[in-house]
């Protein structure tokens, strides 16, 4: 889960981070209200999950608090990457003389939490790992020892932070691993991290990434979840407790298990065929489960065809014939589907398929192959 600038600013602030004195607007009133409350030269950006902002005009200067009003005016409402502004954070304008990455993150290939930062601050960091890999430093926290200081201390050294400000930055990155850790955060970034012309530190921009599976342990920060942002297909998903995440494709997939769900999209892919979402209907699901994964992956209009893929384990293959068949009448439209039963039930839930005149494929491949066939073929020619 992402939350906005503003807030990943006051979460760290409860960290010790020197960060600008800033509040978020809503409204050119109340933009003009924060500025006059810093006072001086305030940055007015506009808060939106997405990268890009200072391109798409969503970040300008304002050096009192009407101009402010002005520009708050010019960037709620705007289009960025398809999400429409709505908030603002105006913030204190610092003069900055070094722009600085730094970001820890949740890195699965070293198992462990891994710090980074760069002397190329201010830009996308996977721009700086394309085109100057060698610019990014990394070193690792000990699972079990934790973050030492003298690790913060040494990446100071390899970006050319100045001897007097190491002690200060390693602080800084000590309490970014606290943070993630206590937030269970998949990132925690700050770009830039500025050293001003007055030699001081300060985080200028925030990022967080939590991980969904840990919200149930903070409340609070579920509550931060902009529900305007998120595509609807996620949220409902997420509602009724799958696992969903919108692709490109053109075919629709129902699979019990991650790992299948995986598989399964790797032979769309081996056939020909390009998969629309990855949805986990996870093990146990009952018939209401597949309606409502059915009725959310039609909702998609570039879905020509879906596949059912199912391993009956703890999963009873009938269970999820019975949620396909009952889905039928209720669907907005209806396109081919092509579904794979196999372990538990299995035959009691191909019978229930032959008597809702569909037919379950034999393999994943056959039904991989099938599934691209009937989702090339003309409207209406499907099986």
């Amino acid at each position: 889960m992402k939350i906005h600038e503003y807030q990943a600013k006051e979460l760290l602030a409860r960290y010790g981070l020197p960060i600008p004195p800033g509040s978020v607007a809503a409204t050119p009133d109340e933009a003009r209200a924060a500025a006059a409350a810093i006072g001086g030269t305030v940055v007015v950006k506009a808060q939106v999950l997405v990268g890009g902002r200072g391109k798409a005009g969503g970040v300008k200067l304002a050096a009192t608090p009407d101009e402010a009003a002005a520009q708050a005016a010019e960037i709620l409402g705007m289009d960025i990457k398809g999400i429409t502004v709505q908030r603002v954070l105006v913030a204190q304008a610092v003069d900055i003389a070094t722009e600085i990455y730094l970001g820890v993150i949740l890195d699965r290939t070293a198992k462990a939490i891994t710090i980074m930062a760069s002397a190329e601050g201010g830009v996308e960091i996977e721009e700086v790992a394309r085109e100057t890999p060698e610019k990014i430093h990394r070193v690792h926290v000990h699972p079990l020892a934790g973050y030492a200081d003298y690790q913060g201390r040494k990446l100071a050294f390899d970006i050319g932070i100045p001897p007097q400000l190491s002690r200060d930055f390693a602080a800084i990155v000590r309490a970014l691993v606290q943070a993630l850790v206590d937030n269970d955060g998949e990132l925690v970034e700050i770009n830039p991290l500025v050293i001003t012309q007055e030699g001081a530190i300060q985080c200028i921009d925030a990022k967080i990434n939590l991980d969904d599976n840990a919200l149930y342990r903070h409340k609070d920060l579920a509550a931060l979840r902009d529900l305007d942002e998120e595509e609807p297909a996620e949220r409902a998903a997420r509602e009724a407790g799958l696992s969903f995440v919108k692709l490109d494709g053109t075919i629709g997939c129902v699979v019990n298990g991650a790992g299948l769900a995986m598989a399964t999209m790797d032979t769309i892919k081996l056939s020909g065929g390009s998969p629309a979402n990855f949805l986990d209907i996870g093990g146990g699901a009952r018939a209401e489960s597949v309606e409502n994964a059915l009725k959310i992956i039609l909702d998609d209009p570039n879905v020509t065809a879906v596949l059912f893929n199912i391993f009956g384990g703890i999963t009873r293959c009938d269970e999820v014939a019975r949620g396909i068949v009952s889905a039928l009448p209720s669907l907005a439209r209806r396109v081919p589907m092509v579904v794979r039963l196999v372990g538990t039930n299995q035959e009691e839930g191909r019978a229930i398929l032959r008597e809702a005149g569909l037919v379950a494929a034999d393999t994943m491949q056959a039904a991989s192959q099938e599934v691209v066939r009937v989702a090339a073929a003309p409207q209406g020619a499907g099986s």
